[in-house]
């Protein structure tokens, strides 16, 4: 009985102290570490939200950009943040796609994290110059069976989410495209108009503008659904590639062991700010379709993410780094 009331008393006293902190929450400035640079996408993002964060929570919400390492040097520094709500990581895709082609980490991205909500999702496109004679999906299939020593696709990062997503079209497409790196997202689609490259993957938002004004052509979306800013643009799955999809996304998250009233805060702090129309409408601008989820959806999806590129790892004998 002694036993049973002291261990009453220690939940009552725990149960106490955590409505506090999240009452008291937060007591100073809160940073979000991007495992990026600043002025692209990623970083647009999370500062638009970032402003009406400051707003609603009453303290500074400051976007640390400490990009390097392929993102491990953001990603440990939230790691062995203490776990109070105020050291929070930009958690993303390319954190599963990470673990994939990577040997080893020093951090576990499920285990050594705590998911509060995804943000939004955004799909790359797949595109040509204006002037290539391939016209869709089939037709770049085509020609890659047909040329596959002329053929090559283009990207910006190896071991990123376009990497993945190329060696993943080549698997169920059957084609032995060469897959070539460029050092920017202004060289590669240099490439693309100029047909030095194929076609390459990019990042809806940096050639939003390009196909819509006719200088590049989209063949598809990588996404399950359309994006709404290129309605006419079909995704890989129905252009000829059922079962395709290769979307990037992007969450918070904090470390593990941060507690659950500040998980759930942030959760409805995401929520909110995403239904924002004028928030809507500006990430839609820069590709981003937002989606919020569940604390444990986002877990789960990181669990997926994983699984699904250790096996295109594995099948296109992708060598670990």
């Amino acid at each position: 009985m002694i036993r049973s009331a002291l261990a009453a008393v220690l939940v009552c006293a725990f149960t106490t102290a955590a409505l506090a902190q999240s009452e008291a929450y937060p007591n100073r400035p809160v940073r979000i570490l991007l495992p990026v640079g600043a002025g692209g996408v990623t970083d647009i993002n999370a500062r638009l939200l970032a402003q009406r964060w400051t707003n609603t929570l009453g303290q500074p919400v400051l976007i640390d950009n400490r990009p390097g390492a392929g993102g491990i040097v953001a990603t440990e520094v939230v790691k062995n943040a203490i776990p109070d709500g105020h050291t929070l990581l930009w958690l993303n895709s390319g954190h599963a796609v990470a673990t994939a082609v990577m040997k080893s980490l020093p951090y576990d991205a499920v285990k050594d994290f705590e998911p509060f909500s995804t943000i939004g999702f955004f799909a790359q496109a797949i595109v040509v110059g204006s002037d290539s004679p391939i016209k869709n999906i089939g037709g770049l299939i085509a020609y890659a069976r047909a040329n596959p020593r002329k053929t090559s696709l283009g990207i910006t990062n190896v071991g990123s989410t376009q990497h993945v997503s190329v060696e993943l079209f080549r698997a169920m497409a059957g084609v032995e495209a060469e897959m070539v790196p460029y050092k920017t997202s202004g060289a590669l689609i240099g490439a693309a108009r100029s047909g030095e490259a194929t076609a390459v993957f990019d990042f809806i938002a940096p050639v939003l503008s390009l196909v819509q004004g006719g200088t590049l052509r989209a063949l598809a979306v990588t996404s399950p659904q359309r994006f709404p800013g290129l309605p006419n643009v079909p995704t890989v799955a129905e252009a000829g590639l059922p079962g395709y999809e290769a979307t990037a996304w992007n969450g918070i998250a904090g470390p593990a062991k941060t507690p659950r009233a500040i998980i759930e805060r942030w959760n409805r702090e995401v929520q909110q700010a995403i239904a924002v129309p004028e928030i809507i409408e500006r990430l839609r601008e820069l590709g981003i379709e937002v989606r919020g989820s569940t604390p444990e959806g986002m877990r789960k999806l990181m669990l997926a993410e994983i699984a699904k590129w250790r096996r295109v790892v594995d099948t296109a004998k992708i060598e670990r780094q």
